[in-house]
């Protein structure tokens, strides 16, 4: 069903994916979940407590191969 309006999706390296909302995800299991903000943040990593949505994960882990400053 086109809209004639494309729907935007951005790549935030190491982070999520940012989808013009409002969205509707089928997950791999066949769940629907809805989101009706502006922008969603879909997560890319699956270390979300909210998964398909993003919480923020991401963030808690050092990307590999590096190693955090001594303190």
């Amino acid at each position: 069903m086109p809209t004639g309006r494309r729907t935007r999706v951005r790549l935030e390296p190491g982070g999520p994916l940012l989808v013009e909302g409002p969205v509707e995800v089928v997950t791999p299991e066949g769940e629907t979940v809805t989101s009706d903000r502006f922008v969603v943040a879909l997560c890319a990593c699956r270390r979300s407590k909210r998964y398909p949505f993003c919480d923020t994960s991401h963030r808690r882990r050092s990307p590999q191969g590096t190693q955090r400053p001594q303190e």
